[in-house]
């Protein structure tokens, strides 16, 4: 029993000896060891290079405590030396760290980890001295923004397995050395740098044994010849080259097919591949993904797909396929069709009528959307048990779709389907198997709100708009789930009140009911989305509403178009965020709230065409971002302020015709020079016409500025483009999305004095120029005709004097002209564009002559037909009035036909081998040239003395 108490003892003393060793061999390590000295040294200056905007590295410290940089955010440290291993700097993608990456890297000298993806380094280079770091393993540089040449010491790390520099601004490398073996790469993502030059990168990258992903996108990949005789990279996993220029599909597949490749997923997107699809792809049984979408395929998909057992995910949207989709379902029945999970056939020109699906029984996600399918859609579909997403949009169906379509779809989350005929028809008692989360019925014939969505739960994406819905929505229709994110019932016809709804989504809604009967009180949970539009309905009441709310996130607002009859709301300041306020077309009265200016990030402010008076607040001026500026049609007085063309140097559209403006034209507005549009038509505004107007670099131009052309303006998954009435050509015009290419000054209808000055023909972009029923004296600048892109003139109703240039016919493009009543005289300029206006554009000026007035010109006369049987000599004279047959034609004539001549035959007299076969022909021309001179020389005579 004594014996086995030492045993005992002795064991638990060795036990006690050895717990250092043991708690290193678990890996477990001294909890006091810390991290050395120099390596924290080294990572304090690495902290001192970045720009830690969000305190990401606040934990890197050297005050008491907190010394250990093992535990500093993205350190890590061995257990057993306590030296630093990991260092990983991808903190925010949207926070990033600034700055430059420490050359004191190469401090860590038992880094094997290093990750400084996902910030800016200001396209600083990465450090040579990285190359130093021998035991690294995985390096990501991706998305951190350096520039210049990747370090070919890169080279040296010879323990490097994962290797990502993409999406960086590097210098285009002039070869891919660095990459040569010995490597144990099976990571090499190198997407966005340009490889043009790199002719053999397939070869360089063949001699890669380990490599298991290629990220090769947008590189600019030059063709790849020769190929390869044999594929190194057996193991390749992933290869994606998509985003380049290749054109041979079939040397990418036949390198991938040198060896018994175990490729899974093969990106080839967006590349400019033509002709038909190779079969050489079903060689790669092993394939799981194969993306071929935007490419130039034709024809359909071949037979040899069905034997591709592997395959779950087939991508050849936006192509140019036109075969029958039968043709393309039966060219993958066999095996394909059993493992197929996503199929995206979209964008091409896919014909036929929808087939029988269910021989595709693991179907998940079908896109169709935007070919040339007719017909009905099968009853069949509702037996895809496992469909989740189908995209059906954009092809001219027809016929009825019921719950039958629907009936075994107990996974469906996603419908898309838009502008067909089909017709939908459902029992109001229907309860679907599914819980969709998206569903886009836009442009199709329902015509009733579907009661059935009362049974949806999770939809957060709700899309019904020109769904022919015209009844009365009741309380009952307006109950969606507290999450939804988007809904759209616009262009239909429905009409009753909002109910004031709750909707608490995490993320800020949208909500677009633009364009129905909508009708009452503006309810105040609308304000609390991101995006808003409830123009084109008879809403009556906004004010409380509006004003009940306090939403930052709101950024688009259209309440346009209604028939909102009260004061201005003065609570902007609750809604910051705003960039677009489109207020128009309503019956606001009041005065321009100044809470107005604290819509700091307005673009848009279209409060037009209502009865607004008083003049311009000040507090406008704060508004510095703004774009597009519509006033039009109000009450508006004072003078224009001057600060209108100091505070908005983004202004390119502002309206602000049918006021009350009056006082001098402020020769600031020549600062906003990327205006487009300027209205000032109907004020009472005096004095003269600026002379700064060359400093208007936006009419300089014949091309548009960004600051219009940038303003569409997102929205989700659409376009926002102002839209706005305006004066063309005398009549009211709707402009939209080709507001960015018109270039107007239209100051008509004002008490403008002076000349037009004569800077004005520096706006060679200008399209429309109206000065009309004005005061304007002098004469109409000689150098009119500079302005070659003037479609519109319109100087009528002035005192102008002088005769109108003749360079005004060197503009090609005007189509409107209207010159009458004023003081003009001499004959009217002659042109193929002024031969086409009538005399209306010149009357009342009643010294002008000439066509098309019917006053003639001292010294016309009305021309005299030839008679069939004139003499001799009054034919000659007839020739001479002409003005076309004289003797210059005749000299012109003969001096023509010699030169002529001998540049043709010239040249047959040089050529000794053909002189012998043309000699007689030759001979022949002289001769008759010879005769034909004479003639025409003795009739020179006869003119010359004539």
């Amino acid at each position: 029993m004594g014996g086995s108490s030492l045993q005992l003892l002795t064991f638990f003393l060795f036990l006690l000896c050895t717990k250092p060793t043991l708690g290193n061999y678990w890996g477990v390590g001294d909890a006091n060891l810390g991290c050395k000295e120099h390596e924290r040294q080294a990572l304090v200056k690495i902290k001192e290079d970045l720009i830690d905007d969000y305190g990401h590295l606040s934990s890197w410290s050297t005050r008491v405590g907190r010394e250990d940089c093992c535990k500093w955010r993205g350190v890590n440290c061995n257990n057993q030396t306590g030296r630093v291993t990991q260092l990983n700097l991808s903190i925010s993608d949207v926070e990033p760290l600034r700055g430059k990456l420490s050359p004191f890297l190469s401090e860590l000298q038992y880094l094997t980890f290093l990750n400084v993806s996902y910030n800016d380094f200001n396209h600083t280079q990465i450090p040579k001295s990285i190359a130093s770091l021998s035991n690294l393993r995985h390096l990501d540089f991706s998305r951190a923004n350096f520039r210049r040449n990747i370090p070919f010491q890169l080279e040296n790390l010879s323990s490097l397995q994962y290797l990502d520099l993409a999406w960086n601004n590097f210098n285009e490398p002039e070869n891919l050395e660095w990459l040569r073996p010995p490597s144990s790469l099976s990571f090499l993502g190198m997407s966005s740098v340009n490889l043009s030059k790199v002719n053999n990168w397939l070869h360089v990258v063949n001699q890669l044994p380990y490599l298991t992903v290629l990220n090769l996108r947008a590189c600019s990949l030059p063709n790849i010849f020769p190929i390869p005789h044999v594929n190194s990279s057996t193991s390749l996993d992933i290869l994606d080259l998509s985003v380049n220029n290749l054109t041979l599909p079939s040397s990418v597949i036949e390198w991938l097919s040198n060896s018994n490749t175990s490729v899974v997923k093969l990106y080839l997107y967006d590349n400019q591949f033509q002709g038909l699809i190779p079969n050489a792809f079903s060689k790669i049984n092993s394939l799981e993904v194969l993306s071929l979408f935007d490419n130039e395929f034709e024809g359909g998909i071949p037979k040899s797909f069905s034997g591709m057992c592997n395959l779950k995910i087939l991508s050849l949207s936006s192509n140019n396929l036109s075969e029958q989709l039968l043709g393309i379902v039966h060219n993958l029945i066999g095996c394909a069709n059993h493992s197929i999970e996503e199929l995206y056939l979209d964008n091409n020109h896919i014909m036929g009528s929808f087939p029988d699906l269910t021989t595709f029984p693991s179907l998940r996600v079908l896109w169709l959307s935007e070919n040339q399918l007719s017909g009905t859609i099968p009853e069949s579909l509702g037996k895809q048990s496992n469909l989740e997403y189908l995209y059906i949009g954009g092809n001219p169906f027809e016929g009825v779709i019921s719950e039958a379509h629907f009936s075994k779809l107990t996974k469906w989350k996603v419908f898309h389907i838009y502008d067909n005929s089909l017709v939908f028809n459902f029992s109001s008692n229907w309860v679907p198997p599914f819980q969709l989360d998206e569903l886009y019925i836009n442009n199709c014939q329902l015509p009733h709100f579907p009661k059935w969505l009362q049974t949806q739960k999770n939809y957060y994406w709700l899309d019904l708009a020109k769904s022919g819905i015209s009844h009365t929505l009741s309380n009952s229709y307006w109950i969606f789930p507290t999450h939804l994110r988007y809904i759209d019932l616009s262009g239909n016809k429905s009409n009753g009140h909002i109910p004031n709804l709750l909707l608490e989504s995490s993320f800020p809604f949208v909500i677009n009911l633009h364009s129905n009967k909508l009708e009452g009180k503006i309810p105040p949970f609308v304000f609390k989305g991101s995006h808003l539009n409830l123009s084109n309905n008879t809403f009556s009441k906004l004010a409380l509403s509006l004003c009940e709310a306090s939403n930052n996130s709101l950024e688009f607002l259209d309440l346009s178009n209604n028939r909102l009859s009260e004061e201005l709301p003065n609570c902007w300041m609750h809604f910051e965020g705003l960039k677009i306020l489109k207020l128009g077309n309503n019956h606001f009265h009041g005065k321009i709230p100044s809470s107005v200016g604290s819509l700091i990030e307005i673009e848009t402010l279209d409060l037009g065409n209502n009865n607004v008076s008083g003049e311009l607040p000040s507090t406008l001026k704060n508004c510095t971002k703004l774009i597009f500026l519509d006033l039009q049609n109000n009450s508006l007085s004072g003078p224009i302020p001057m600060w209108l063309g100091r505070s908005h140097p983004n202004l390119a559209v502002l309206f602000l015709r049918s006021n009350h403006f009056y006082g001098r034209m402020p020769p600031h507005l020549c600062h906003l020079t990327h205006l487009q549009l300027l209205d000032l038509a109907l004020n009472r505004i005096t004095g003269s016409i600026p002379k700064c107007l060359n400093n208007l670099i936006s009419l300089t131009n014949t091309k548009s500025l960004n600051a219009i052309n940038n303003h569409s303006y997102e929205l989700l998954s659409s376009r926002y483009v102002d839209v706005t009435i305006g004066m063309w050509k005398g009549r009211e015009y709707e402009y939209g999305n080709n507001l960015v290419l018109v270039k107007s000054r239209d100051l008509s209808s004002n008490k403008l004095i002076g000349v037009i000055p004569e800077e004005i023909v520096m706006l060679n972009g200008l399209i429309s120029l109206n000065l009309s029923r004005n005061l304007l004296t002098g004469k109409i600048t000689s150098d009119i005709g500079l302005l070659h892109s003037l479609e519109v003139l319109d100087l009528s109703y002035n005192k102008l004097g002088g005769e109108i240039p003749s360079t005004i016919s060197l503009i090609d493009r005007l189509n409107s002209l209207n010159l009458r009543n004023n003081n003009l005289s001499g004959k009217i300029p002659t042109g193929t564009q002024l031969s086409t206006f009538n005399a209306s554009a010149y009357e009342g000026n009643p010294n002008l002559c000439g066509f098309p007035l019917p006053k003639k010109c001292l010294g016309e006369e009305t021309p005299q037909n030839p008679t069939v049987n004139g003499s001799s000599g009054n034919a000659s004279m007839q020739d001479e009035k002409d003005g076309f047959i004289t003797q210059g034609f005749y000299v012109s004539v003969v001096i023509g036909f010699v030169v002529g001549f001998w540049g043709v035959f010239g040249s047959l007299l040089l050529n000794r081998s053909r002189q012998l076969s043309h000699f007689k022909f030759l001979n022949n021309i002289r001769d008759r040239l010879y005769v034909i001179g004479g003639v025409t020389m003795a009739r020179l005579q006869g003119q010359l003395q004539s």
